[in-house]
């Protein structure tokens, strides 16, 4: 019996030699312009050190060159527009062939179609701002302080123009590219803009990427089109993929049966290294309607006329000013007698001395010289392509896209953080002993700043909405999951099911186009380890943005839910300490926000605070089970709303304080507050109690204030009691016998194990015993030392 697929909503077209073929005129430019995109990678690789991937580059060159000047509709004097196509290198090791293309883009304008430009330098890519390639900010040569080059990065980032995203971290760039896609097509409708995504074979086989391709095709995500540069090299083979009979070294698999499970139109050429090919095959997608995602699959060859192909261009490529470089540059320097910088002859090469960094810039230099005296020479293909840039901007501008009726309003978001944050809105004020959950005040927070802007939070969960409580954020708006065609003012993703990296990155996407903040949810155990890379990326595309548009950060939020012992019932394989630790002070200050609220009523203001700040990255960790609020001012608490500063005196001593404890986590201090804090009460022991809500808020207000707050001399005497590990409490235990007394989850050595929340704290030590005990062992020692 033959297998089959079930049926498919998108369609399969192959394109081959039968393809209509392309004027006379327009091939020969679209010839003349890959020659020099070629050689300008080629020059790269050999003049800057270390230089990145030409094999790739020069494979994807001929889509990517038809896309931008065939395809696309763009404005190229305005980088940010939020109705203009994207094209996003989810594989970011082809940044060698993007910063080559952009400059050629650049330096045709300048002489083809100067009206074109931005003004501003910074939101353009010149040819001399390649000079830049793989160079830190502080390099001090001569031409790079001279001409204030731009600091081009090994992988993309938003600082260069065009760029939305910061990628190429192990097919992260795919999930993040399709947030980008839902985000277009939420705000603007059927006429979206489409986001063109450029990849390999080889990222495509992470498994993040999986996950990411079935929630487009499931979302019916029509104007998002793959394109994929199938050249079956990677760093370690040069057979990725099963190719007919032949079995793949990675996956059995080609890229067009990959996307076609995953209900996805697929296109399918036969050489992605002719344009007749090439163009016909993105037009063919540009007029498919049938409401899913397109992949286009190139067959193409790594390194093609380079002179080094297949893997042994990936990463590599011609040694230095080598024969083999000058010979693969020949059919550009040769007609003419162009002469390149190089080493022939010297006994050392002089860019080995130790003057060498300005010697590579110089030679650099004078090798881009000849690539735009080459330009020069070629007033045609300058008037061809000047001419089809100058097509692309009017053709966006007469689409008229504008934003959907009733779309998103993400300000909505922060002016409500704004307004209100200080001051918990009555429908969520929670009055004492009311038994509820940090999870499900959590969802009811988010779900007003959804009601507010008009859905600007679309959420995801690992098969786990109602679990953990963020099924809230969507209620009042149409039930189900989101699809661009049959149900797309629902505010729920399905992302694959059960797939945190999936989540993270769409979320990323999600909040890197500007008009939403995505919200994915898990336990914390598996939230912080899986979305890091893609929080990571995020934070490092919005710090590179700001650093050229000065722009807020765009969050995103990352719900570490069910954190804590208290969801012992699962085990140590879900009731993690470690979550925290992944995320607490491990971004630049002010890229990443993490919120540990111990009482419901703190959820509100923390969240606010967070909303406030505008980080990349916001985490609340909160837990499962329910709590009962409770009655700060009978109990002698500060009030929740405290809990803004990040770090607050909990409880005052009543006179001078015999001893210090700094408590974090919900289900310690619960225990703290409800049983240990009495029964000190009863015995006349006066404490000061602070608890850590967030570190990154509390970084971000004044020194003096840090100061007042929480004193370096309070941590010098204190000792902490967390349901966290111990490493994120050596900001706020500072000498080494108060580390040593506090209590933390491993204190014993071991994971703790299964059982209900009361079971697993009291095996820890951190049940009402034993921080009693501790407590009073601590306030012995300090009896001892004075």
């Amino acid at each position: 019996m033959e297998f089959r697929f079930g049926p498919r909503r998108g369609q399969y077209l192959e394109v081959d030699g039968s393809a209509p073929p392309l004027e006379a005129e327009v091939l020969r430019q679209f010839e003349s312009l890959d020659q020099i995109y070629r050689s300008l990678v080629a020059i790269l690789f050999n003049y800057v050190p270390t230089s990145g991937h030409p094999g790739g580059s020069i494979s994807s060159g001929r889509f990517v060159q038809s896309l931008l000047f065939d395809t696309m509709d763009l404005d190229l004097s305005s980088p940010d527009r939020d109705d203009a196509d994207i094209v996003s290198y989810s594989a970011g090791h082809k940044a060698l062939g993007l910063y080559a293309l952009w400059a050629l883009r650049n330096e045709i304008a300048r002489t083809g179609a100067p009206e074109l430009l931005p003004g501003d330098t910074a939101r353009q890519l010149r040819l001399v701002d390649l000079l830049g390639f793989r160079r830190n900010p502080s390099a001090r040569t001569p031409l790079f302080r001279e001409w204030h080059i731009k600091a081009l990065d090994g992988h993309p980032t938003p600082a260069t123009p065009f760029v939305r995203l910061a990628t190429g971290a192990s097919g992260v760039g795919v999930a993040s590219s399709i947030g980008l896609a839902i985000a277009a097509r939420d705000t603007f409708g059927a006429r979206a803009p489409r986001v063109h995504v450029v990849e390999g074979e080889g990222g495509l086989t992470p498994g993040r990427v999986a996950e990411a391709l079935a929630a487009a095709g499931t979302a019916s995500l029509d104007n998002l089109v793959m394109h994929v540069d199938w050249n079956q090299a990677s760093i370690d083979s040069n057979r990725v993929c099963r190719e007919g009979e032949t079995p793949g070294d990675y996956v059995q698999w080609n890229p067009a049966e990959l996307f076609h499970l995953h209900d996805w139109n697929v296109i399918a050429v036969a050489d992605g290294l002719d344009f007749a090919q090439v163009i016909e095959a993105q037009r063919a997608a540009a007029r498919l309607d049938t409401g899913q995602p397109t992949a286009i699959v190139y067959r193409t060859v790594k390194g093609w006329n380079y002179g080094v192909e297949g893997r042994a261009s990936h990463g590599a490529g011609h040694a230095l000013c080598s024969e083999d470089f000058y010979r693969a540059l020949e059919p550009l320097t040769g007609p003419r007698g162009a002469v390149l910088p190089g080493c022939a002859g010297l006994p050392r090469p002089r860019c080995a001395g130790p003057d060498g960094a300005r010697v590579i810039e110089s030679c650099l230099w004078e090798a881009l010289e000849v690539i735009r005296d080459e330009i020069g020479l070629r007033p045609g293909m300058v008037a061809f392509f000047g001419g089809r840039l100058r097509r692309s901007r009017e053709r966006l501008e007469s689409l008229g896209r504008r934003p959907r009726s009733g779309a998103p309003d993400v300000e909505a978001v922060y002016a409500l953080a704004r307004s209100e944050g200080a001051r918990t809105p009555q429908e969520l004020e929670l009055a004492p002993g009311t038994t509820t959950t940090l999870r499900h005040e959590l969802g009811r927070a988010l779900h007003r700043y959804n009601a507010a802007s008009r859905g600007a939070l679309l959420v995801s969960a690992a098969d786990l909405l109602g679990s953990t409580s963020v099924a809230q954020i969507a209620e009042g708006f149409p039930k189900g999951y989101w699809n661009a065609r049959t149900n797309p003012e629902a505010r729920t993703l399905s992302i694959g099911g059960i797939c945190e990296d999936a989540a993270a990155g769409i979320g990323a996407g999600l909040g890197a186009f500007g008009h939403h903040i995505g919200v994915s949810s898990s336990y914390a155990a598996f939230a912080a380890p899986l979305g890091h890379i893609a929080a990571r990326l995020h934070a490092i595309g919005n710090q590179a943005r700001r650093g050229v548009t000065e722009e807020a950060y765009r969050p995103m939020i990352l719900v570490c839910a069910h954190a804590g012992l208290k969801t012992g019932e699962d085990g140590p394989t879900h009731a993690d300490p470690q979550a925290l630790q992944l995320l607490l002070e491990n971004f630049p200050p002010g890229t990443a926000v993490t919120l540990t609220p111990w009482d419901p009523a703190e959820v509100w203001p923390l969240l606010a605070a967070a909303l406030e700040l505008r980080p990349a990255l916001i985490a609340p960790f909160v837990t499962r089970p329910s709590e009962v609020v409770p009655d700060r001012t009978r109990a002698g608490l500060a009030g929740a709303g405290e809990s803004r500063s990040g770090v607050y005196r909990l409880r005052r001593a009543r006179g001078v304080a015999e001893a210090t404890v700094v408590l974090q986590e919900s289900a310690v201090t619960m225990t703290f507050v409800s049983q240990v804090l009495p029964r000190l009460d009863q015995e006349g022991v006066d404490l000061d109690a602070y608890y850590v809500a967030s570190a990154e808020l509390f970084d971000a207000l004044p020194a003096p204030e840090r100061e007042r707050l929480f004193p370096e001399s309070a941590g010098m005497e204190a000792l902490g009691i967390t349901g966290f590990t111990l490493p994120t409490m050596y900001r706020w235990i500072r000498s080494e016998r108060g580390r040593a007394a506090t209590l933390h989850p491993y204190r014993r050595g071991h994971y703790p194990g299964s059982g209900a929340g009361a079971a697993v704290l009291r095996e820890a030590g951190l049940d009402a015993d034993g921080q009693y005990g501790a407590i009073r062992r601590w306030l012995d020692a300090l009896v001892k030392t004075k």
